[in-house]
């Protein structure tokens, strides 16, 4: 059995034991918060969905208690949104046949605070049991400060691992900053186009945050449009959903990369590309 911190909480949405429903897990989502993983991480549950030999497993790192509340919501006390949150969260696993839910509970200074090992202890021992072949991450450009945190306490836990053992394929998805910054070159699409009422239904889940005032639900899909229609200038959409990544498989496979370095690098090629494109006609 896995030992998490006292907070933690694990579903296993078809009732599986959890060794098992752990190690099936190929694909692995880590949000901060409750609903990041659908958010983010669709293109992960889209490829296990109805699959037997592919298992999406997600991880929510913070406890939701700073939730913003309005609307029906708005005289909920910490105690109850948190609450509220977790049983939307359980639910979204339930809705996409995740092969696991971990809710961990901590605290968002936790998980902005690298001297904060427990948070880093609970991603390692998850990581350990699932040894998954593809992971989802936030973006290092993310600018959510919690956010950045989770990437960097996960590519820590990640690190851990034996080399051996550490994952093929290591994404940094889009939440509060969208990459279609990136160049060209270095962005990794993810398509999402099939099953878009999957897509719906779980962005539907979360009513506390949309009835709280952030229309997520209908953000998160015009996003996913417009990255397939703007991914191309010269060419006919080929999807009708799209999702970028960078690619933060570098940072896993080679202990040496500094992550701010590795982050900042694809700023200045940026500026290289914009500076280039701007000389060629003046």
């Amino acid at each position: 059995m896995i030992t998490l911190n006292p907070r933690a909480r694990l579903m296993i949405p078809d009732g599986l034991a959890a060794p098992e429903a752990l190690r099936r897990t190929t694909h692995l989502g880590i949000g901060a918060h409750q609903d990041d993983l659908e958010f983010m991480a669709f293109h992960g549950i889209l490829a296990c969905y109805d699959q037997k030999d592919r298992w999406f497993g997600g991880v929510t790192i913070t406890d939701g208690r700073g939730s913003s509340r309005a609307g029906k919501f708005q005289d909920w006390t910490d105690d109850q949104i948190a609450a509220e949150r977790i049983r939307e969260q359980d639910a979204a696993a339930v809705i996409g046949q995740y092969a696991f839910m971990a809710q961990l509970g901590h605290p968002s200074k936790s998980v902005r605070d690298a001297r904060e090992t427990v948070v880093r202890e609970d991603l390692f021992r998850l990581l350990e049991a699932t040894r998954p072949e593809f992971v989802y991450l936030h973006n290092l450009a993310d600018k959510h400060d919690t956010h950045v945190g989770c990437a960097l306490r996960c590519l820590e836990a990640l690190r851990r691992l034996p080399k051996a053992d550490r994952p093929h394929k290591v994404y940094g998805c889009e939440v509060w900053r969208d990459l279609d910054w990136l160049v060209d070159s270095e962005k990794t699409p993810m398509p999402v186009s099939g099953r878009p009422e999957l897509a719906r239904a779980l962005n539907e889940v979360f009513a506390t945050q949309i009835a709280g005032g952030k229309r997520y639900d209908l953000a998160v899909i015009g996003r996913r449009t417009a990255n397939a229609t703007f991914s191309q200038a010269h060419a006919t959409d080929q999807e009708s959903a799209m999702q970028w990544a960078m690619d933060l498989t570098p940072l896993v496979q080679d202990d040496s990369l500094d992550p701010i370095a590795y982050a900042t690098g694809f700023i200045d090629r940026l500026k290289a590309d914009v500076t280039a494109r701007l000389r060629q006609s003046l």
